[in-house]
């Protein structure tokens, strides 16, 4: 074994999964994959040529249109998700995809597609990715998994200065009514569905900073890396 492991952090919407997982790929030197970010992508795909859910489920080819991939931005120091070439970091992040993309991301075709995709990333391991199901289905024998949760106002207060900071302007309110209906979204939909590992460990950072996040995680994946050394 090469002494890389992969990381699967799992949880529900805007409790700072991303940050966390960049976190961890930055210190370790590891790939990181925002899930998320590839199913919000193809959620502006769709919308943006007008596709519906039901022709894309008639006519599953259409996702051969679709290339994503993630590309480090030296400046910014982070990877940017591109749709065909273009950068779309921006757009997926804004309540436009937000509001559509829980929908299609139970579209099974939709999943089976990126899952593919995510899968062959982690085949040489060193990889950090984060989302919905990795744990579950994308990276069932990852050798780290994490689950991580926070109260839905807390995460709504998170997203919405996330946004007015990139200069997108929202109601918060509206934010919270988002998130709340995406946790019922994604924990009851037939495919994949949000649940913990149960070899997960959980993280609740409601009452915590990113910096005790960052470091009590990073001991737990320095730790499992030691023990297959």
């Amino acid at each position: 074994m090469s002494g890389k492991i992969n990381i699967a952090i799992d949880g529900h919407s805007s409790c700072g999964k991303g940050t966390l997982a960049k976190h961890i790929a930055r210190e370790l030197g590891y790939l990181f994959v925002d899930s998320g970010a590839m199913y919000r992508a193809v959620t502006l795909y769709l919308l943006n040529e007008g596709i519906s859910l039901q022709e894309l489920q008639d006519d599953p080819a259409i996702l051969g249109n679709i290339r994503i991939e993630f590309r480090y931005n030296q400046e910014h120091q982070f990877y940017e998700t591109y749709l065909n070439d273009i950068s779309v970091e921006s757009e997926i992040r804004g309540m436009r995809v937000s509001r559509y993309v829980s929908p299609v991301s139970a579209v099974k075709v939709v999943r089976d597609f990126l899952v593919k995709k995510q899968q062959q990333i982690g085949e040489n391991k060193g990889v950090v990715m984060d989302g919905r199901d990795i744990g579950t289905i994308v990276f069932p024998d990852a050798e780290l998994k994490i689950f991580m949760t926070a109260s839905p106002e807390i995460r709504a207060k998170r997203r919405y200065e996330e946004l007015e900071k990139k200069g997108i302007h929202v109601n918060y309110q509206e934010v919270l009514h988002n998130i709340i209906e995406r946790d019922a979204m994604d924990s009851s939909r037939s495919e994949s569905p949000l649940v913990k590992a149960k070899d997960a460990i959980t993280l609740d950072n409601t009452n915590m900073t990113k910096l005790e996040q960052a470091k009590i995680s990073l001991q737990w994946a320095k730790g499992v890396i030691a023990s297959i050394k």
